[in-house]
């Protein structure tokens, strides 16, 4: 396949809320308490609610901008694309990238909205579904087909979760980003049965939960003077976690149609991880009692995980082993491991030096997203504008090119401040 006839879908991409998201969309009684996002003497821009302040650090927005702009100071909306938290930006850097559509998943709040968890039920559950409104109706309605839409949990209680999902579900939402742990936020875990409203919601509504590395605000770091690239390292354990968590889990075996997103976590380590959990049951299934009836566990992760990878050659290379209909690409803008906007020659010469067929591209890069997420852009964009190369066309002389925009001094990056970097993305109060 010509990389220029590729169409891209993306299931892992990042928002950088704009400051006037809540306006339209959160009742008089609560706007003065809501987070705002606060300009600050150094020109940066942190959002603040309450006791809380989250920077938008150097990581989380980084499209188009050097490598030497990499870090972990906090910097204002002046010093990152436009396209981070402006929604005609972002399909003007999409088309320039190739890519005809992403899903886009929290940033201030937390990736399983833990920020808007306070002592007043009622507040808080406005605060989710205004993000929640926002993003359905804003972000993602301003550009029918370019946005896969997805919604915040109400993660403090199961019962307005399950609730949640069927509100935003009668809008055409069949994604929700969760923690990929929700015991190390203080919930109960995934094997009580605290979240069966959840599971049934999800299931009825055909909901995709999307599990995020790092959403339980904790990261494996072997001791506190670990070098950073150690945890950057690392980073995709919290996934194999997850995974193993779930798939072990009751919920797997009593909902045959729950799907689950294993969101940043890559695809290499699939096959080994497979491997492992079918030699786990054959070896230990009659004292430990887990009963997958007559299917492996292998067997039992494809039936019900979805994941991704953002270049990962060796997974592509394994894709038969993982399974070519439980992979999806992504592309992570404006993260710090995203290729915008050179993701279709990225792409192009993984496929081809493992000689991918077209079906499986189109399987792994929009089709199987398509299928998971209930989402049909070609109704608002013909086939054949939906292609990288007529995106392209269609981006005309949009600047995509490499701007040096940080106002700060570099300072070497340190443990303490990943963390609560981290701790801030997950919404995590501990």
């Amino acid at each position: 396949m010509n990389k220029d006839d590729m169409i891209l879908i993306s299931v892992d991409d990042h928002i950088i809320e704009p400051p006037d998201m809540f306006k339209n969309h959160l009742s008089a009684k609560y706007i003065d308490d809501a987070p705002r996002l606060v300009h600050n003497p150094d020109g940066s821009d942190t959002w603040q609610f309450r006791e809380t302040i989250i920077p938008n650090v150097a990581l989380n927005a980084v499209a188009g901008r050097p490598k030497e702009e990499y870090g972990l100071e906090p910097q204002g909306l002046d010093e990152i694309r436009k396209g981070c938290f402006d929604a005609a930006e972002r399909v003007k850097d999409m088309n320039a990238g190739g890519v005809l559509a992403t899903m886009n998943f929290p940033s201030f709040p937390g990736f399983a909205g833990r920020l808007f968890a306070t002592d007043d039920s009622d507040f808080s559950l406005a605060l989710v579904q205004a993000y929640n409104d926002w993003h359905i109706d804003e972000w993602c309605a301003a550009h029918p087909g370019r946005f896969i839409p997805m919604a915040l949990p109400v993660i403090w209680d199961a019962e307005l979760a399950a609730a949640e999902v069927r509100r935003v579900s009668k809008k055409g939402v069949h994604s929700l980003t969760f923690t990929e742990n929700p015991a190390a936020l203080g919930y109960p875990s995934f094997h009580d049965d605290h979240w069966a409203p959840l599971w049934e919601a999800l299931v009825d509504t055909e909901t995709v939960m999307n599990v995020h590395i790092g959403s339980s605000g904790k990261l494996s770091i072997p001791a506190p003077d670990s070098p950073m690239d150690v945890m950057i390292t690392l980073q995709p354990m919290n996934i194999v976690q997850a995974a193993a968590d779930l798939l072990w889990s009751a919920p797997i075996k009593k909902y045959p149609t729950l799907k689950i997103a294993l969101s940043e976590g890559g695809t290499g380590w699939i096959p080994y991880f497979l491997e492992r959990v079918d030699r786990t049951y054959d070896m230990h299934s009659t004292w430990t009692h887990q009963d997958f009836g007559d299917k492996l566990p292998s067997e039992v992760f494809r039936d019900h995980f979805m994941t991704c990878f953002i270049s990962d050659p060796v997974g592509v290379k394994l894709r038969h082993e993982i399974g070519v209909d439980n992979i999806c690409w992504e592309m992570d803008y404006p993260h710090s491991d995203s290729m915008w906007p050179g993701a279709p020659e990225e792409l192009d010469a993984v496929f081809k030096t493992y000689d991918v067929a077209d079906d499986e591209i189109n399987k792994m890069t929009h089709e199987n997203a398509m299928k998971l997420y209930h989402f049909e852009p070609f109704k608002h964009v013909p086939k054949e504008q939906a292609t990288v190369g007529a995106l392209r066309a269609a981006a005309g002389d949009h600047d995509v090119s490499t701007q040096a925009l940080s106002k700060h001094d570099k300072a070497g990056p340190n443990f303490q401040e990943w963390a609560a970097s981290a701790k801030a993305m997950s919404g995590s109060k501990d």
